[in-house]
Formats: C-alpha cells, structure tokens, sequence
C-alpha cells in the first residue's frame, strides 16, 4: 500500500479499467471546438457520498462496493469507447487525433483517506490542497495525452468520493456529466441485476465527430493555440506538436477553497436590485429594460462583482477586471446538434464591460447588463460571430494587464442528481477551479431552484469575498 504525495491518502491500488473485449482500433477526429483546449489544464471534479457505517466500513467497501463500481465502469467504456484510448498526433497528420487501441484502458486509483469526512464536505473555507487528494493526475506527454482517470477514496466509516479528472480537448462538462451519469446508471442496474445493463437512449453518445463542418476553422486555431502558447510559455517555442498539458499549476500556498449558496430568495432580492437600477441608469432608448434576467446572469454578476472588489480590497493594484464564459453550441449551430453529441461543443465569449466596472458601486448592475446583452447578442447573431478575431481579442487583454475571470460547471448539469446506488453526493466540487480565477457553479443540492458558487482564493480575500457576499444580500 503506498502513499500518495499527500498524507492523508494510502494508496491501496493503482490499475486500467478496460472496455469489455474490444479488438478495434478506432480514430476519432477533434474539431476545431476540441482544438481549442488542446492544452488546457484538466477539467477535475470529485464527487462525495456519504454511506452508513455497514457500508463505509473497509471489508465492505474492498469487497463489495469497489467490484461493481469497477465493473460498471468497464461496461460503461463500451459505449464511451473513445475515454479509454489517448489524443495522439500522427507524423502524417496535421491535426491531433483521439486513438482507441485494444490494449488502452483507464486509469483507476483505490485509495483510502484518515481525513475528516465531515471537514472535507462542508461549506466552510478549508485548505484548497485538501480536495487535490481526491482527484486523479491525468497523464499527458509530448507524444500522448490520456483522457480521463478516475480515484476512488474511502473514508472509513463515513462514505467515499470519485474523483474524475477530463481532458477538455475530448469533452466538454455536459459530456463529461453525461458520462459520469451513464456510469451512475449502470452501477445501480449492475446492483439490482444480474443481466447486462444497457443504457437509456438520452445517455447513450453520439460518438460522430463528422458531423461537425470544420470551414477551416480547425488549421486556424492550431496556428492561433501555437501562437497564444508562444507568448505565454515562452519555453514552449518549437515544440508545437507536443500534447503536453500546459503548466496551469494550482494556486494552493496560502489558499482556501470554499463554497457559496445563492438561494432562489437571494437571486430574486438581486434580480430586483438589478431591474430597479436598470430603469435609473439606462438612458438608452435602444436597450429598453427585460422582463426579467436568468440565474446565470444574476449568479455571474454578483459573485464576480463580490470577487472583483474583494481583489481589489486586499490588493489595491488590481483594478482592472474582465469576465468570459463558455457557451453550448449544440442547439445554436447550423443545423443543430442532437442534446447528445459527446465530444465539445462550447465557444468561449468575452463580456464587454469596463475594466472598471466590477469594483463600481453599480458594479452588479452593470455587468449583469452586460452579460445579458451579450448573450442577447449570441442569440441573434449566432454563437460563432466573432470567432475570428477571438485570440486577437484575448491577446490585446493580456497586454492590458486585465485579471481575466472565468466560469466553471453549469447550473443545469443536474450534478447533485447523480447517484451509483448508494445515495445522491452530499457534496460535488470543480476542483481544477484552483488553477485560474474561477466560479464554479452547480445547482443547489437541495433542489430548490438555488445556486452553489465554489472558490479557491487567498486566505485575506476570502475573508473580505464572504462578508461581501453574504452583506450584500442584507438589502430590504
């Protein structure tokens, strides 16, 4: 039984998970949406079950509940064929591929941990290194790149988690989600059977790749991605070919990573705040105030305000804020997309605010706007207006010297519905928010309508985000 590089967790097994005998080599092409996170950090997500003692208790969990997760998971591989294999880039090519091999399977890490069940689950700000125990390292190196690994953590006498960590240049968080519920799925049919489970249409991928028209966009963001890699990580200068996951290294010393509820009370209180100013401050006949505003746009709005200000609160030179999102493309292309194309279809926009909008005292207002009329923009426009001149536009923030924010997850993911036969998570976390200035959203698990944002910052700005967040609500 090793350890791994943190104490809290023994390492009781290290194997691959294999698709039930598959002899078929199969190659999956990456379209330009897969392009563009080619060497993007992991997308890391962990999932906490809390579990009676009869079931938390070690011989039970070794011999009973790890078998059936495992063979859940070799089963479930066989309609996600592609997760097993890696993105390799073939000499005679001039894009990346995914490549399924015979031989390929996931990578699947058993371990147990001594820490606080209870610690790790809550709300409250704790150490942002605890939750990197739970997720898996995802291989990748010049030559390959793997696409998924999966840890599963014992917490004796408490539960367990199942930690996931994606390739983003393979799937987007809707497929991944859709790929840890087809596994939830078969496990609970795997328990109440002893027949072969087979998947529920809405969860069985759409695997083709073709059905996306490349118009040339692909050969572009290989050449803009070598570009923007260039002038980022100056050391990487020749080695374009390389599927080597870039040094986004998480931000830990010194940072706690922490939780937040916007409930459905909370989102209507800013929303009213928001509509009220909207008709004192905008003079502008042309953009005439919406009925209302989405949950996206009111949560975005409020926590990023609440993040910016904190920032600045403890480090006055920052000042300067941006904000982009990654919208879904599956029901806004030409033609659509069926709900169950796997593989990404998201497009990153950049809101158009102010630098300085987010630390003004409008600050909530004036970004919801903003992010309201973009989305808006996308509707009416379509979601790939502007891809052109995208990395032009991301290139002339970094010289401006913008704390670019971001968001994670989706409230609509359904995360907190996710259950392999034992009982929904008590708690689901993006992890891989610690390697960026991000939000991560999921909906509220007490399925009321309410909003979870998730946080890894500075221990001071943490402190000065929480009052914030919590005074800002205070408003009659």
């Amino acid at each position: 039984m090793a350890s791994n590089n943190n104490n809290n967790v023994k390492i009781h097994e290290h194997t691959k998970v294999f698709p039930p005998s598959s002899t078929q080599k199969t190659t999956t092409p990456l379209t330009y949406f897969d392009i563009f996170w080619l060497r993007f950090h992991p997308v890391e997500r962990v999932f906490f079950y809390a579990l009676p003692n009869s079931h938390s208790h070690p011989s039970f969990f070794f011999k009973k509940l790890v078998p059936i997760l495992k063979s859940s998971l070799s089963l479930t591989l066989k309609d996600f064929l592609p997760l097993a294999g890696n993105i390799v880039w073939p000499l005679e090519s001039q894009e990346p591929i995914i490549q399924y091999t015979p031989n390929d399977g996931v990578s699947l890490i058993i371990a147990e941990s001594d820490v606080d069940f209870n610690h790790v689950i809550e709300n409250s700000p704790h150490d942002a290194s605890l939750s990197r125990c739970f997720v898996p390292h995802l291989e990748s190196t010049n030559s390959f790149a793997s696409i998924i690994s999966v840890q599963i953590t014992l917490f004796p006498e408490s539960g367990f988690s199942i930690g996931i960590s994606t390739h983003h240049a393979a799937l987007d968080g809707k497929s991944s989600t859709m790929f840890i519920k087809a596994w939830a799925y078969l496990c609970n049919k795997t328990i109440e059977t002893e027949e072969l489970p087979t998947l529920l249409p809405e969860l069985k991928p759409l695997l083709d790749r073709e059905i996306i028209k490349d118009n040339g966009l692909g050969d572009k963001f290989t050449k803009n991605w070598t570009e923007i890699i260039t002038m980022m990580f100056p050391n990487e200068k020749g080695n374009e070919r390389s599927l080597k996951i870039l040094p986004f290294e998480p931000k830990l010393e010194d940072y706690v990573r922490s939780t937040f509820k916007l409930t459905r009370e909370d989102l209507n209180k800013i929303k009213q705040m928001v509509l009220s100013k909207w008709e004192l401050l905008d003079t502008n006949e042309l953009t005439s105030k919406p009925p209302t505003l989405s949950s996206f746009v009111l949560t975005c709005a409020y926590s990023l305000v609440c993040l910016a200000k904190a920032i600045h609160g403890v480090e006055k030179e920052k000042e300067k804020f941006g904000f982009a999102f990654t919208v879904d493309c599956r029901a806004r292309l030409e033609p659509p997309l069926p709900n169950n194309y796997f593989g990404n279809c998201v497009w990153g926009h950049l809101v158009d605010t102010k630098p300085l909008d987010y630390i003004n005292e409008d600050g909530v207002f004036l970004v919801a706007k903003c992010i309201h009329e973009k989305i808006k923009m996308i509707n009416e426009k379509g979601v790939l207006d502007g891809v052109s001149d995208m990395f032009d536009k991301f290139a002339s923030l970094a010289s401006e010297k913008l704390e670019m924010m971001g968001v994670a997850g989706s409230n609509r993911f359904g995360v907190y519905e996710i259950d392999f036969g034992w009982g929904r998570p008590t708690k689901v976390e993006i992890v891989s928010a610690d390697r960026g200035l991000t939000i991560a959203l999921a909906e509220s698990k007490d399925g009321k309508g309410g909003i979870e944002v998730g946080l890894v910052l500075n221990n001071h700005v943490m402190n000065l985000f929480r009052t914030l967040f919590v005074e800002g609500l205070c408003i009659n």
